[in-house]
């Protein structure tokens, strides 16, 4: 549905912002989820509140707020559309990508999911059935740079970020997953880096400027969180012990005086703690069920009813057989630990040993990115778990369902004006205190379907 869209723009664009504080990308200022505008609303709905709504194509992205315009991505039937809409509901120019848009793979992802990013140069949006594509302000395309096929199992979801004269990209997927870095004036490929360890997930990069004042693109991958040189794409430092598939943005705070990064990550209910699956040494399975030799496994072959069920994630190719590398995968996702992780940051080389301060293996969401705000980590589960942490210790400050707000969750928590906004599927939106509690102020139904994050 659209109205889940058109709801969260009139009521952010109702709030006073603050000088500087654009919602240029994907969960506003470096993916953080925080506004630093004022006079946020409380209480809001179709009936009470609401400014102005507005029919548009379906879509996931998140709206974007710059220069008081918004800018947002949708399709209907085959069609892409990039959307620029006034503060007043009004539709100043829409662009159209024709015939492109394939059928969702999975009702939480469709053609539209990834955010623009927005600068002073312009406007950048990338479409998983097409790649990236970049507007002037008047509408008139500036660059195109196709991408894919993709081959992911629930489809391509990160957003571009920018940095500088560069847009970034992540492009995790079945096989052949990178990071890329595209000139934002011409779409030039500036530089691309291989990410040969990710396989699923779609996780949208964030910055953090180290303490030579170099910056770095900090990205959630399948295992790894990998930190790259955002002028060469040099691999330079990374952490291990993630979930074999990444959606989540991470976001950085300071903890103590200290930079701390905090990401969620989750596989499947037998990736929690206690629920090991071994799936048996690679070159035994192979040695005892290939029956015909040839080096692979038919699904006729595969030894459990476990591993035929899972072919859908490790069989990366999806060509119905599984190679030793293939099954080398499906071990390594059925080892991994769903977990919400606190890495300090920084170093060179696998810094897991030094940098990782705690992690919390309960009640993990999936989709939904986390949030520090008020001195509280807020997470909460695709299930509709709620877990509010100290950032320091990973210690538990309250858990459990949002009272008014008892539903699943797709979209990530955002805050501002000591407020926190948790958004159900079924449209309830619950204003929380930014005190680690759970009783919210008021819950507002928006009275229909809601899977992208507010703005």
């Amino acid at each position: 549905m659209t109205l889940k869209l058109l709801v969260a723009v009139a009521l952010a664009v109702a709030a006073v912002p603050a000088p500087h504080d654009e919602w240029s990308r994907f969960r506003g200022p470096n993916g953080s989820g925080i506004s630093a505008a004022t006079n946020l609303p409380v209480e809001f709905g179709p009936e009470k509140n609401l400014i102005w709504k507005l029919d548009l194509p379906q879509g996931h992205s998140s709206p974007i707020l710059f220069r008081d315009r918004i800018y947002l991505t949708g399709f209907r039937e085959k069609d892409l559309f990039t959307i620029v809409i006034s503060d007043t509901g009004k539709i100043l120019w829409e662009t159209k990508l024709a015939g492109l848009a394939t059928p969702p793979a999975d009702k939480r992802n469709n053609a539209a999911s990834p955010s623009p990013a927005v600068d002073d140069s312009g406007i950048y949006v990338f479409f998983h059935d097409f790649g990236l594509i970049s507007y002037g302000f008047d509408g008139k395309e500036r660059w195109r740079l196709p991408l894919g096929p993709f081959i992911n199992l629930y489809g391509m979801g990160a957003s571009p970020v920018i940095v500088g004269d560069l847009v970034i990209l992540a492009a995790d997927q079945s096989l052949e997953s990178y990071v890329m870095g595209v000139d934002k004036k011409t779409g030039r490929q500036v530089w691309k880096t291989m990410r040969p360890e990710a396989k699923s997930g779609h996780s949208t990069p964030i910055l953090w400027t180290n303490k030579a004042g170099e910056q770095e693109v900090l990205l959630p991958g399948s295992f790894l969180l990998t930190a790259y040189d955002v002028k060469s794409g040099a691999k330079k430092w990374w952490t291990s012990g993630l979930s074999f598939e990444m959606k989540s943005v991470p976001v950085v705070a300071k903890v103590g005086g200290t930079d701390m990064l905090f990401v969620n990550g989750y596989g499947s209910p037998e990736n929690d703690p206690g629920k090991l699956i071994d799936a048996g040494e690679t070159k035994e399975i192979f040695a005892k069920h290939d029956a015909d030799g040839n080096g692979t496994l038919e699904k006729t072959e595969l030894p459990t009813d476990h591993a035929k069920g899972w072919l859908v994630v490790y069989d990366l190719d999806t060509n119905g057989i599984v190679t030793p590398a293939e099954w080398d995968y499906y071990r390594a996702a059925l080892a991994s630990r769903n977990g919400m992780l606190a890495i300090r940051l920084g170093g060179e080389g696998d810094m897991t040993a030094k940098n990782v301060v705690w992690q919390y293996q309960r009640s993990v969401p999936q989709l939904p990115s986390p949030i520090v705000y008020g001195g509280v980590l807020y997470m909460v589960n695709d299930g509709g778990i709620m877990t509010t942490l100290n950032p320091e210790t990973g210690a538990v400050v309250k858990q459990g369902r949002i009272p008014g707000a008892i539903d699943r969750y797709y979209a990530s928590p955002v805050a501002g004006d000591g407020k926190v906004y948790m958004t159900s599927e079924k449209g309830k939106i619950a204003v929380l205190r930014p005190d680690g509690n759970l009783e919210p102020v008021a819950v507002n139904d928006i009275g229909e379907d809601i899977y992208a994050t507010p703005a």
